[in-house]
């Protein structure tokens, strides 16, 4: 197995009072993983948990009996998993190369989940776990199932994504232009609008309104207004600095430094005590002259303080009109001026935009039909790699198509001209009908198992689960299955519930289930079988309750084939 081809994955899986399961945990690692174990056990259990992980509607019924509520819990390593951690970033759910889904089902009737810890919606958990996990049963909610998802399978298995990212960049060119052609045309006469915010830009444009200019003016108004204050402060600093009634600071500091000086001989460290003053000295004569510039500086012009004001309050007012603050106001009057030139050419840009969407429309169809014929070409490789599959897996006289239908409509679709219907008729002369609408379980498990190995799993999920992929077959086409599910355990991911011994023996790892009584009850329970447990789980499979030497033999070389 190429396991470096296997990164991201379901881990661990946590089931807590589920049904007749009272509590089990199980590992999991790349390739093939099978589900074996006796009839009504619960095998398929582990699947339903999977389901309601993945967003299933909450069902009391699968709360174990005498139990308030049952608990869900699976981890996946999500490795190079892009899509999903793009979700998870844009859900603000990230949490790492890994990521935890847990449901709660009460017995009420009601549920909870969560998602790295975090609580969810039910929409939420079902759009991850799409990304995550893919189901293959009975169950409908399979994505194959799903138009959309065909699609999607489909412009993989024709690695069409190029095509299909022209024809989207079409569709949303012509859709810009024609948003903006509804929004001119519904604007009518534009005149008056003209007028208003020909108006309120003249009256922007008067002013100053550069950010840097608002804050000098608030800073220049702010001194204005306290002129009188700031200047009887520093004349009263400057006067006991200066000393105009007692000695000045550096008078006193040059009286304190020579008794210093006459004591230094005596005691060295007056020496330091002398520079420390010194230093003083300078700073104060320093701030003697800033405080001097300062008080020079301040001016009590009334007419210069009432002109700030007027200022000031017009700026306020058009604060108020356009209701932004004052430093915002150069951002309004620069939308304005884009807006009033905008209407100024909204007869010559509706003119212009008729021409523009029209070519916008050719490049669409353009594209489209590149894309059709793109689809209609993976289309019948599809349908023939998969009709041969499904023959190989005992459905010798069923047909696949993979069917194109054009999709009407004026407007350019981001998915191209055409959509897709898997088409199967399971028996000859029957016509074939859609995939959804098979009513088998074992049909429509073997012919998604048959569709994914023909796709190689190009939709991108990296955990698929089958189950009954089996059901109804046995023999040659018994091994055929289980190897085709080992080969696509080779690039994805696999749990596979099985009760054949052909399947079972392809398994890279191989769990088992079994039920038994306790205290009236009946309890299962899951553990993963070793290498000589599987020897004997398959002579179990292989030849009923009374295990014979012959039925072990030959589940040894079932093992040894299969290795």
């Amino acid at each position: 197995m190429r396991q470096g081809t296997i990164r991201a994955m379901l881990t661990h899986l946590a089931i807590r009072d589920f049904a007749v399961v009272a509590h089990a945990e199980l590992e999991f690692g790349p390739g093939l993983t099978v589900i074996s174990g006796e009839t009504g056990a619960g095998k398929s259990l582990l699947v339903d948990a999977l389901g309601f992980l993945s967003g299933l509607r909450a069902d009391s019924g699968v709360v174990r009996h005498g139990s308030e509520r049952a608990e869900l819990t699976a981890e996946f390593d999500l490795a190079d998993r892009v899509a999903a951690q793009r979700w998870l970033r844009e859900q603000e759910l990230d949490d790492g190369a890994t990521c935890q889904l847990r449901r709660i089902l009460r017995a009420d009737g009601g549920s909870r989940a969560w998602i790295n810890g975090r609580p969810v919606t039910l929409q939420q958990l079902s759009e991850l776990a799409g990304l995550l996990v893919e189901i293959h049963g009975q169950h409908e909610h399979q994505a194959l199932l799903s138009r959309a998802s065909q699609l999607t399978l489909l412009d993989a298995y024709g690695r069409l994504d190029a095509c299909l990212d022209k024809v989207r960049t079409a569709s949303e060119s012509w859709s810009v232009l024609s948003r903006e052609r509804e929004h001119l045309l519904k604007t009518g006469d534009v005149s008056d609008r003209i007028d208003l915010l020909g108006h309120q830009l003249r009256e922007l444009e008067r002013e100053e309104l550069a950010p840097a200019a608002v804050n000098e003016l608030l800073t220049a108004h702010r001194r204005h207004a306290h002129a009188a204050g700031l200047i009887d402060a520093c004349e009263r600093g400057l006067r006991r600095l200066e000393g105009e009634d007692t000695p000045s600071l550096l008078q006193t500091l040059h009286h304190l430094r020579g008794d210093l000086t006459r004591a230094q001989a005596h005691e060295a460290r007056l020496g330091e005590v002398d520079a420390m003053l010194d230093a003083v000295a300078i700073q104060i004569d320093e701030a003697t002259r800033l405080l001097q510039r300062i008080r020079d500086d301040l001016d009590l012009d009334p007419d210069r303080f009432e002109a700030l004001e007027q200022t000031l309050g017009r700026l306020h007012e058009l604060g108020r009109k356009h209701r932004v603050p004052l430093e915002a106001l150069h951002e309004v009057r620069d939308r304005i001026a884009v807006d009033l030139d905008g209407l100024r050419n909204a007869d010559a840009r509706l003119a212009g935009l008729g021409h523009e969407i029209d070519a916008a429309y050719a490049r669409w169809r353009e594209q489209a039909a590149a894309l059709s014929k793109g689809r209609q070409h993976a289309a019948k490789r599809l349908s023939v790699a998969v009709t041969d599959l499904v023959a190989e897996l005992g459905m010798g006289m069923a047909r696949f198509e993979a069917m194109l239908e054009t999709v009407d409509g004026e407007k350019p679709d981001p998915q191209g001209a055409e959509r897709v219907e898997f088409m199967v008729a399971t028996n000859a002369g029957q016509p074939a009908r859609a995939l959804r609408k098979v009513a088998s379980g074992g049909e429509l498990s073997r012919i998604s198992l048959a569709i994914e190995v023909a796709a190689l799993g190009l939709d991108g999920v990296p955990t698929m689960v089958f189950d009954e992929v089996d059901s109804g077959i046995g023999g040659a086409v018994a091994d055929i299955v289980g190897q085709k599910l080992r080969a696509l355990g080779e690039t994805r991911q696999v749990l596979c519930v099985t009760h054949l011994p052909q399947v079972a023996a392809q398994g890279h790892a191989h769990y088992w289930v079994s039920k038994a009584a306790e205290s009236g009850m009946t309890q299962s329970a899951v553990r993963r079988l070793s290498k000589t447990e599987r020897q004997e789980e398959l002579a179990r499979m292989l030849g009923g309750v009374e295990v014979t030497k012959e039925a072990r033999a030959a589940a040894k070389r079932l093992l040894e084939s299969a290795a």
